[in-house]
């Protein structure tokens, strides 16, 4: 069965395009070379303007991601020079997720582990269904997580359950991983799909530049900043300029829905 990420649109809108961890026979486990795919896929869709909301999920739905490939790591990570290139590899991967302007949302069926897990913990939203778990599991391996990846853990859950999460190695099943914040919203599996993209196209009929502005603070403020500067004021500023402003003003004051043209 091949190892890829494949790209493609909704079926109602081209405007969401979805990105899927493909390797089902091994619960889509990541390989190296998906990593290494992973940041040319997100830059195309970052550079498309007709995409606005980006979904990531794995193939069916047993896993979202069992995480990486260990069958590789004898060959690709079996000394300290080789793992320092995958690692590399991995990082690029997740800054790809993490960068990209646009929405992402985790669509979790399943196994969420490892490299699973630290990709999902790089999209801005993660649904998943009643069946899923959670787990980042270094500790089981003599392994040990990136800063960067444990920063998006610790931002997410607090200090205390990230260190109980990495210390254990212990899978997160999906009550608990709601009530720590791992998950979004937590749904049925047989409506995963239905919801996640329910939510995808109201993201989409949304003003893009309110949504992107959005994406960027929230980020500038989990980066440390607390208080506005030049950039956030004119981040602010500049959406009164918009076409999109004067339109939802406009749709407001006529009572109808808006037709927003930005991207």
């Amino acid at each position: 069965m091949t190892k890829e990420i494949r790209v493609s649109r909704d079926a109602e809108t081209s405007e969401i395009a979805t990105v899927e961890v493909h390797n089902p026979d091994s619960h889509n486990a990541i390989a190296l070379a998906m990593y290494r795919r992973i940041p040319e896929v997100f830059a195309e869709l970052d550079a498309d303007p007709t995409v606005k909301v980006i979904v990531i999920r794995g193939a069916g739905t047993r896993s979202f991601a069992s995480g990486a490939d260990i069958s590789e790591f004898e060959q690709v990570r079996g000394n300290s020079a080789s793992a320092k290139a995958y690692n590399e590899d991995v990082a690029a991967a997740e800054h790809a997720v993490e960068g990209c302007s646009k929405p992402t949302i985790a669509m979790v069926h399943g196994y969420c582990i490892g490299g699973g897990c630290g990709l999902a913990l790089a999209c801005d939203i993660r649904f998943a269904d009643e069946r899923s778990r959670f787990g980042i599991t270094p500790a089981k391996l003599g392994l040990v997580y990136s800063l960067e990846s444990t920063k998006r853990l610790v931002d997410v859950v607090g200090p205390s359950r990230a260190k109980w999460i990495l210390f254990s190695g212990q899978h997160v099943y999906a009550e608990d991983a709601l009530r720590l914040g791992l998950i979004d919203e937590l749904i049925p599996a047989e409506d995963l799909e239905k919801q996640t993209y329910e939510f995808a196209r109201l993201v989409t009929t949304r003003a893009q530049y309110s949504v992107r502005s959005s994406k960027r603070i929230v980020d500038l403020v989990l980066g440390g900043q607390t208080v506005d500067d030049d950039v956030t004021i004119d981040i602010r500023n500049s959406s009164f300029d918009t076409d999109d402003y004067a339109e939802g003003v406009r749709s407001f004051l006529e009572k109808r829905p808006p037709r927003f043209t930005w991207s």
